[in-house]
């Protein structure tokens, strides 16, 4: 019969260094310190808001709102239908962002309409779906190989 193989233990550790998490630090690294230049805080940018009507009363947040509805409608994302019966009714919520350059200055406020589509069934509560997504280097590819070969 061979020889058990012998089980290799952990060494416990025997060095006093503790990571910032142990110690109950949870700021930014020092070290990255020079990169944070967003001003977040700075008085001038108006703060994330945490329902739709702090943001309806902030006229910066309720021009990204427009902006956003006016996108959707001028790109018919939807269109309403009457409700079927047993079929479920999909809701929708704002997402707040601000939206910074690369020196860390406000680029702009960004509003989104998202649905809560977790709610629905396929084949009930819709029937298709499709996401044309294609890299710009795989269409190159493509068409050096279709030119290759006239």
């Amino acid at each position: 019969m061979p020889p058990r193989p012998r089980r290799r233990v952990a060494p416990i550790p025997t060095h006093t260094m503790t990571t910032r998490a142990q110690a109950g630090k949870f700021l930014p690294n020092p070290k990255y310190a020079d990169n944070l230049t967003a001003t977040v805080a700075d008085t001038t940018i108006s703060p994330i808001p945490r329902s739709v009507r702090s943001a309806l009363q902030d006229p910066c947040w309720l021009s990204a709102m427009q902006v956003e509805y006016r996108a959707l409608m001028e790109n018919a994302t939807w269109r309403l239908v009457p409700r079927p019966p047993g079929v479920n009714v999909v809701t929708g919520k704002w997402l707040f962002r601000h939206k910074f350059k690369a020196d860390g200055s406000l680029e702009r406020y960004k509003a989104r309409w998202v649905l809560r589509g977790f709610s629905q069934r396929p084949g009930v509560d819709f029937d298709e779906t499709f996401s044309p997504v294609v890299k710009a280097a795989t269409i190159r590819v493509v068409l050096t190989i279709a030119a290759t070969r006239n």
